[in-house]
């Protein structure tokens, strides 16, 4: 009986061993973890969204430069088939207002069970498949084809007849996806994207004097962003959320992004849905230029005549803050940015306080570390392996999973392409095994 070794208990090895174990094929599946499925788990605590029920060809936007080639996967394996195949765990799926798909019980862990149950005793009976958990790959012997595994009880080593590589990027480290195994492909000759953190938060530079500076510098001197809110601002509103806003971006490269939605202030800077969506145009443009400036539209309800009308609607003794409350109900958190952002004399200039109110640029620095972020982008290189996910560089060798280099925003596209690549492997597995 040929075997196959799959490392990484993630959606793409659990996928990927499914379709080897069907087709009678032996196979163990090694873990760093006490047990698989950890991040699965974490990512459905507030309700697993499985996958997305808009157009073939929406979904595939999702995926940015990288659309051809998860397109191939999803054709086989895309939203529909990964619902049907959670039906066929027993598992009910809905769509939600949002076009989200999620278990009717919005619960991971009841089809994780299922799906374990179902890999160690297949429907066709013969050998389910072996799970070793607390076993770390460290790579290769020196024979290169030998695995060596670090495990609680010292060094062991295991053979295979093919090898599916589903180890994670680099985020969340704690639940197994640290990024360890990029130099020992990259040792082999594997070709390795630098992980960079998706779905992601960002710091902000707010550019502002001390004090007793204020009446010594001159009024043309721009003082130097400092990295992060105020003090005041961070200890009154990091945590809170802005709610019914739209940011709108524009790159270098002329590529623009505009969303109504929500986010959240944290300590240092910004996080949340709306930030995520657009979080690789506007890392990408850190990279390239130090810092990227988004435009938030406090109140995209409102045009900007109403808004300039309403700001410059006479006030008598009110002060600014009831004003603004009062005539266009901006208060709390959002009233707080105007006043961290602008100057004293831009809060009292009409004009220039609602072209704020609807265009208030944000200037961030830096992305979140990677280990905070949500996925990462960054990767094995499609164009190091073949149709099949196989390494060129490393016959009998296949990947899957978030170590690709490939990226997506929130929403169910993620789990969708791991669910994808994971089965490509394996059906490339049995290719290569001649199955």
């Amino acid at each position: 009986m040929k075997s196959v070794i799959v490392i990484g208990g993630g959606p793409a090895g659990l996928m990927a061993a499914e379709v080897l174990v069907n087709a009678g094929v032996a196979v163990d599946l090694y873990d760093a973890m006490p047990s698989v499925g950890r991040k699965f788990l974490l990512a459905g605590k507030g309700g697993l969204n499985l996958t997305h029920s808009e157009s073939a060809d929406r979904f595939a936007e999702r995926y940015g430069e990288r659309r051809l080639q998860i397109e191939a996967l999803l054709r086989s394996f895309g939203a529909q088939q990964l619902r049907e195949w959670a039906h066929g765990l027993g598992v009910e799926t809905f769509v939600g207002t949002s076009g989200r798909v999620f278990p009717a019980d919005m619960k991971a862990a009841p089809l994780l069970r299922a799906w374990l149950n179902r890999l160690r005793h297949p429907a066709q009976g013969g050998t389910g498949v072996q799970f070793h958990m607390r076993h770390r790959w460290l790579g290769w012997a020196e024979d290169g084809r030998t695995l060596r595994f670090e495990t609680p009880q010292g060094e062991v080593t295991a053979q295979a007849d093919a090898v599916v590589l589903a180890l994670g990027g680099g985020s969340w480290a704690r639940l197994g996806s640290n990024g360890a195994w990029v130099p020992l492909l990259a040792a082999r000759g594997v070709a390795v994207a630098p992980l960079l953190p998706a779905n992601c938060g960002f710091d902000v530079a707010v550019q502002r004097q001390r004090p007793a500076e204020r009446q010594a510098v001159p009024v043309q001197v721009v003082p130097a962003p400092t990295v992060g809110w105020s003090e005041h601002f961070a200890s009154r509103f990091a945590g809170q959320p802005f709610k019914t806003v739209a940011i709108s971006f524009t790159n270098g490269q002329g590529q623009t992004f505009q969303r109504k939605g929500e986010f959240v202030a944290t300590t240092t800077g910004v996080e949340g849905s709306l930030i995520y969506a657009a979080s690789n145009l506007l890392r990408d443009e850190i990279i390239r230029s130090g810092h990227a400036t988004l435009h938030l539209d406090l109140l995209p309800d409102f045009t900007p005549e109403r808004v300039l009308a309403e700001v410059a609607h006479p006030r008598g003794s009110k002060s600014l803050s009831s004003h603004l409350k009062s005539r266009l109900n901006l208060d709390g958190i959002k009233t707080a940015l105007l006043h961290e952002l602008l100057s004293k004399d831009e809060m009292h200039d009409a004009a220039k306080l609602a072209a704020a109110i609807k265009a208030l640029p944000l200037q961030l620095v830096a992305a979140r570390p990677l280990d905070e972020a949500i996925s990462s982008a960054g990767g094995v290189l499609f164009e190091v392996l073949g149709d099949d996910l196989m390494c060129e560089a490393l016959p009998g060798v296949f990947c899957a999973g978030e170590m690709l280099d490939w990226e997506a925003p929130t929403g169910g596209y993620l789990l969708t392409a791991c669910f994808a690549s994971g089965r490509k492997a394996g059906e490339g597995v049995l290719r290569f095994l001649g199955r």
